[in-house]
């Protein structure tokens, strides 16, 4: 469901501090709704492993190929 984690919940909420990180994602013309800041934290984007990089090592092994890039539209937490 996703490129796996490259921070842990923790790490993202330390290297979150003193963002807006709801802010940041609906610049990117993500709508997000959420419990709390803390939750949103946890899910910034670069806790995430770069997607095109999963995508690639998965291509070229073979067992997947690319058929659709898809963009969040949203955001649900909590």
């Amino acid at each position: 469901h996703g490129a796996g984690r490259r921070l842990s919940r923790q790490a993202a909420l330390k290297a979150t501090r003193g963002r807006n990180p709801v802010a940041e994602m609906a610049a990117r013309g993500v709508l997000v709704r959420a419990a709390g800041r803390a939750t949103v934290a946890e899910e910034v984007p670069e806790a995430y492993k770069d997607v095109a990089e999963v995508v690639a090592v998965v291509e070229g092994a073979g067992i997947g190929r690319i058929v659709a890039r898809l963009k969040p539209l949203a955001v649900i937490k909590g």
